[in-house]
């Protein structure tokens, strides 16, 4: 590829003639086309020197090692810059020989005014012409793709510029659109630029691709741009966020396919930063199930903040390595404690609470998968409750400021095992309140969006199979949440608690399983049905069609957070919930799903008893 390269003193040969050009010209608009003979005769023996003056400005500005079927807005401006200088120079000697030597300008003042802008114009016009004259070779017989592009920002303007450095496929973008009407009517780099509403009637004009290309675009923007395309049976694509670009530079691989999981998200409404900083600066902080999709990223989010030190606590010890190996790669280890140890074993806790004597404690441990709990339903009542209460009576003996449970929406009216014992799990954290002096906190939410074994990763991997994509029932719905917005949540509702409390997420609108799969397989380029089918294997043991947020019993109270409220729960009687609890660790099978139930009167297990009958 380098030996095809244009040699730089070609180029720097090719932009001197056309100096010479611009040299002449400026000598022709002068003097009206009509040169005068001895104009000729007091140029001729100054050319040499007006030439060494434009080859040192231009070798010293690194002109001729540009690539030139690269040129770029800044090549150009460089170009005009380095013009200017070799102008100014020209100007100065011309002035210097009138002044000191025989009074004679170098060259006509008009005519330096003249070559300047002549010179300028002809290497920049030049370079732009080669350039597309070496697109349009190189999309030559190449398949044609021609593209839409949302966002007529800078991030649109990249995404453009690189399609059409891009060798395998000639890309034509067709059209800019914009979600400011403003910019309706105008033109980006000689491409039209329409409003996002026009989006489908420009669908209809042979389309292959419209690519996302805005930095933060707005979720419901995203989401209307994305169904209009799936309606007309147009790839979507996007473009990656600016940090996660290769050396600042955006490549044509980087634009991926849309993933559900942006379209799920919602506008991100900022936090009271400030009183979560004062929750943690300074402060030894603790995260049991810290290897876990909501305890990991609470470690990394705390990590960014001013702890004294950060204790992480799970069993197991290779997601805990992996997540300490992200923090080392980000410089964060300074303040990290890593502990491989089980919430349930009493002792070993006892031991890193000793070792590490947090200030503040994010309960995160916990068994979350429902099918697999209803099979094995000691070891949620071990971890959920058990290891619950032993976690919170240390941070009670060892004066912890504060203890914050990360519960579920599966723990109202729970239908499963795993949403019984969340939900044992939030009462005897309010049992054991009473009477300490560590306040106590608890943050309920739903799904959130990639954690393991959740249902996007299963129907991902069912769509990269061929299929069929699984679906328990037509109806079924759930809650989504991104892990990051969840727990920049829990950190405020954290904060804002005074004790007792159980903080309830606005979810936002749930979600259609049914609906979610087949927007998936779309989003792949298939059509549910002829190339993936979607089938149905009917609700699992604990399931539900839908979750709650709260019983109905339940109500909210506001904050000053728009998507975080306190639900009012019914007291509990701290002595009965402990003797139940305790009784309840010593049971088996069937024995502890009667217990659960007899504790939680709006647990309805009755298929699951009956089956283990």
């Amino acid at each position: 590829m380098a030996g095809r390269l244009f040699p730089r003193w070609g180029i720097l040969f090719i932009d001197l003639v056309l100096c010479m050009v611009a040299l002449a010209s400026a000598y022709l608009l002068r003097f009206n086309f009509k040169v005068p003979a001895h104009e000729v005769d007091l140029l001729l023996p100054v050319l040499p020197l007006f030439l060494i003056v434009r080859a040192a400005t231009f070798l010293i500005a690194g002109i001729p090692r540009i690539m030139v079927r690269h040129t770029s807005t800044e090549d150009a401006r460089r170009l005009f810059l380095t013009v200017a200088t070799g102008t100014a120079v020209l100007g100065a000697i011309s002035m210097l020989r009138y002044l000191l030597l025989d009074g004679q300008y170098f060259l006509p003042r008009a005519v330096i005014i003249i070559d300047f802008m002549a010179t300028a114009m002809l290497v920049i016009s030049a370079r732009i012409a080669f350039k597309l004259l070496h697109l349009r070779s190189r999309g030559a017989g190449k398949e044609r793709v021609r593209v839409i592009i949302h966002g007529a920002g800078e991030a649109g303007l990249i995404t453009k510029r690189t399609l059409e450095r891009e060798g395998s496929v000639k890309y034509e973008v067709v059209a800019f659109i914009d979600d400011d009407d403003r910019k309706a009517g105008k033109r980006l780099e000689g491409v039209g630029i329409a409003s996002t509403g026009r989006l489908p009637a420009l669908l209809t004009e042979s389309v292959d691709q419209v690519i996302i290309a805005i930095g933060k675009p707005d979720p419901e923007k995203r989401r209307q741009v994305v169904d209009a395309c799936i309606a007309a049976k147009v790839q979507v694509r996007t473009i990656p966020p600016v940090n996660d670009w290769i050396n600042g530079q955006l490549s044509a691989g980087q634009i991926q396919q849309v993933r559900i999981e942006d379209l799920l998200g919602r506008q991100v409404i900022h936090l009271e930063q400030e009183a979560v900083r004062r929750l943690v600066a300074g402060k030894r902080v603790l995260v049991t199930g810290a290897a876990g999709s909501i305890g990991s990223e609470l470690v990394r989010q705390l990590a960014e903040m001013e702890t004294s030190a950060l204790a992480l606590v799970d069993i197991a010890e290779s997601g805990l390595y992996d997540v300490q190996m992200e923090l080392v790669g980000k410089g964060r280890s300074d303040k990290l404690h890593v502990h491989v140890a089980d919430a349930r074993d009493r002792n070993r806790m006892e031991a890193v609470f000793a070792q590490e004597r947090p200030q503040l404690v994010f309960h995160a441990a916990a068994y979350k998968h429902v099918p697999l709990m209803e099979a094995q339903p000691e070891e949620a009542v071990r971890t959920n409750i058990g290891g619950t209460g032993t976690v919170a009576r240390l941070a009670c003996k060892h004066g912890v400021e504060r203890f914050v449970l990360i519960s579920t929406d599966k723990a109202v009216n729970p239908t499963s095992v795993m949403g019984a014992s969340k939900r044992a799990a939030e009462m005897l954290v309010g049992a054991i309140a009473q009477g300490c002096g560590t306040v106590f906190v608890t943050t309920r939410f739903g799904n959130v969006l990639g954690s393991s074994g959740s249902v996007i990763p299963l129907f991902r991997k069912q769509i990269e199979a061929g299929g069929p994509v699984t679906v328990t029932h037509p109806e079924v719905t759930r809650f989504f949440m991104t892990i990051p917005e969840a727990c920049r949540l829990v950190m405020e509702a954290a904060a804002m608690g005074q004790g007792g409390e159980i903080y309830v997420f606005d979810m936002g609108q749930p979600v259609r399983i049914a609906d979610l799969a087949d927007k998936m397989i779309r989003l792949s380029g298939k059509e549910p049905g002829s190339d993936i089918t979607i089938t149905y294997t009917g609700l699992r043991p604990g399931e539900k069609l839908y979750e709650e947020l709260l019983t109905t019993d339940e109500n909210t109270l506001p904050t000053h957070h728009p998507r975080i409220l306190i639900g009012q729960v019914a007291p509990v009687d701290a002595e009965d919930v402990l003797r139940r609890t305790d009784a309840m660790l010593r049971l088996i099978g069937n024995e502890a799903v009667l217990a659960l139930k007899d504790m939680i009167p709006e647990y309805g297990p009755e298929s699951r008893v009956r089956t283990a009958r």
